[in-house]
């Protein structure tokens, strides 16, 4: 079963379940809408890869908000947002931690000879692919910059 057809079938799901499923009913609704929006400016069909890059486009969305959030000391919205990203998560691959995203970003330093804080982008560029849609990019970042010594 494809992620779409997967969301498609727990739509259908939540708009059973009438009270309980409403905050999930309206994430799946609206990441249908993006992936469908994104399909639309492509002009092609989504195979799973680009659907996952698109949710986890939306969750960190998401993430960012509650920074914002956070600042302008908004808890509803905080923990709204903290449910919409729950949900969306049950639909992305499983996430790397912290270690696993360590030990790749060290095996990719090796890989492309990397000396220093000035190759940041050449190891960007070849661990970005492996970790797309599996952790957040900015972690990432921070952990590459930290072993280059940066």
């Amino acid at each position: 079963m494809s992620l779409k057809d997967r969301l498609v079938e727990d739509m259908k799901a939540a708009m059973k379940a009438k009270e309980e499923g409403k905050v999930r009913l309206s994430v799946i609704r609206m990441a249908r809408a993006a992936i469908k929006n994104s399909e639309i400016d492509k002009k092609q069909e989504f195979n799973d890869e680009q659907v996952i890059e698109v949710l986890a486009r939306e969750v960190k969305m998401r993430r960012d908000a509650i920074a914002e959030f956070t600042k302008a000391e908004r808890p509803e919205k905080v923990k709204e947002l903290e449910e919409e990203i729950a949900v969306l998560m049950e639909y992305l691959p499983q996430q790397l931690s912290e270690g696993e995203i360590r030990r790749l970003a060290q095996e990719t330093i090796q890989s492309v000879g990397a000396q220093g804080p000035k190759d940041l982008g050449k190891v960007m560029g070849a661990l970005t692919p492996k970790t797309k849609g599996r952790a957040d990019g900015k972690l990432v970042n921070q952990i590459v910059r930290e072993l280059l010594g940066s």
